[in-house]
């Protein structure tokens, strides 16, 4: 199991540093680079419309994705995933800019920032069922939670990169060329993930089960539709605000506050570390008591803490930013720790690849595609921006009603009349 969840944990780390590293990008140079025509304003916006279109994309993936590894095994799609997110990644780093190419730059930023989403779609549902099929019971909220200990490993990764090179290269040389190295060490990356992943043994659960969809998507949308609705909107709040903190945030304080860029990435890398460390501890608690309880306790706290924390970022002061982004992580992960064995749980085995990951890819559509354009249009006057806040804590609310009508699954005794999906 410690062999598994470590290669699950490097893999998903270096796609979600694939998908990130765009992210930072698009907060700080793509917006001129790529959409030089525009105003500051409209060319962020431009630049936050291309990174959305990366989780329009997820879904698409976790349907494809899905599809194989409901008929032909987990092990398939985590290879197929990574070797795509990697490739487009690279390739984003060697489209030459609007100067150069005219149109056809942010054309070809458009088309490899959607191979990078469908490649993250496939990327979440093989990297968890893995986990999860192979994990005893009582233990899957925790060997589940090291897949997603990967996101925070990859944004502080792909921002400690980019941090560094911000650093140590003027103004000019990191619009130039700077921004790029991070997306070309996307390659190397890729090919140690691939190299570890490709020791890893086919899902016990995949290997007994004899009677597997023939469209897994059909029956996902015939018999889940309310499973999959649910957990998509439940989901909505933490793509908000994990992408409310780590690109709009970036972005705003960079730009409106003038608060240079290496002290925002440093507030922000530190709150997501601490983040990464809490996971697992999330995750005991979800074996402990339950999944829909720190889900729920999850979106309660993202509702009570947007006002502070929009305060706290208003006042351009590193700690007390710091400590902004580290209480709505906090809340964040207290969901997400425990999403990775929650959504396989709700699922059959035959479709669980497909359903897991079209729920879990949806949410980041309503959630995370969305944030950094809406709260970049909101906070657009002068002065503190309540409006992101009231944004974020709808989305909060919404989210918080998903879960209260979703079942718990947290394996129980034969006796309880709480069913349970295994």
């Amino acid at each position: 199991m410690l062999r598994l969840a470590a290669a699950s944990l490097i893999g998903t780390a270096v796609e979600f540093y694939d998908f990130f590293v765009y992210g930072t990008a698009a907060a700080l140079v793509l917006g001129p680079l790529f959409f030089p025509t525009f105003s500051p304003l409209a060319g962020t916006l431009a630049a936050f419309g291309t990174f959305g279109v990366g989780f329009l994309a997820r879904p698409l993936g976790s349907v494809l994705f899905g599809h194989i590894g409901d008929r032909h095994g987990r092990r398939p799609v985590l290879l197929a995933s990574l070797l795509l997110t990697g490739a487009a990644t690279v390739a984003v780093g060697c489209v030459p800019a609007y100067d150069r190419i005219g149109a056809a730059a942010p054309v070809l930023l458009l088309v490899l920032r959607f191979l990078q989403g469908l490649g993250l779609g496939g990327e979440w549902g093989g990297a968890v069922l893995l986990t999860v099929e192979h994990a005893p019971a009582g233990r899957r909220g925790l060997w589940s939670s090291f897949p997603q200990i990967g996101p925070s490993v990859g944004f502080v990764l792909a921002n400690g990169v980019m941090l560094a090179l911000s650093s140590v290269l003027s103004d000019a040389q990191f619009a130039q060329w700077g921004w790029r190295v991070p997306f070309w060490g996307a390659g190397v990356l890729a090919v140690a993930g691939l190299w570890l992943r490709g020791s890893l043994d086919e899902s016990p659960r995949f290997l007994e089960m004899g009677d597997r969809a023939r469209v897994p998507l059909a029956e996902v949308v015939r018999d889940h539709w309310r499973l999959v609705l649910l957990t998509a909107g439940g989901l909505a709040v933490g793509y908000a605000v994990f992408y409310a903190v780590t690109t709009w945030a970036l972005a705003y304080g960079d730009e409106r506050l003038g608060v240079s860029r290496t002290v925002m990435l440093t507030c922000i890398m530190a709150a997501v570390v601490v983040q990464g460390v809490l996971t697992p501890l999330a995750a005991l608690l979800g074996d402990r008591y339950g999944r829909r309880p720190l889900c729920m306790a999850g979106c309660a706290a993202c509702a009570l803490w947007m006002f502070p924390m929009i305060g706290l970022l208003s006042t351009g002061e590193p700690l007390l930013m710091f400590a902004g982004f580290l209480v709505a992580l906090i809340a964040f992960i207290t969901m997400f720790a425990v999403i990775a064995a929650y959504l396989p749980e709700l699922y059959e085995p035959r479709v669980r690849c497909t359903g897991a990951a079209v729920g879990y890819n949806l949410g980041g559509v309503l959630g995370g595609a969305l944030t950094p354009v809406v709260a970049t249009a909101v906070a657009s006057g002068e002065r503190v921006p309540w409006g992101v806040a009231a944004y974020l804590t709808g989305i909060a609310l919404l989210s918080l009603g998903c879960f209260a009508l979703l079942p718990e699954t947290r394996p129980v005794p034969r006796l309880s009349a709480v069913p349970v999906t295994e």
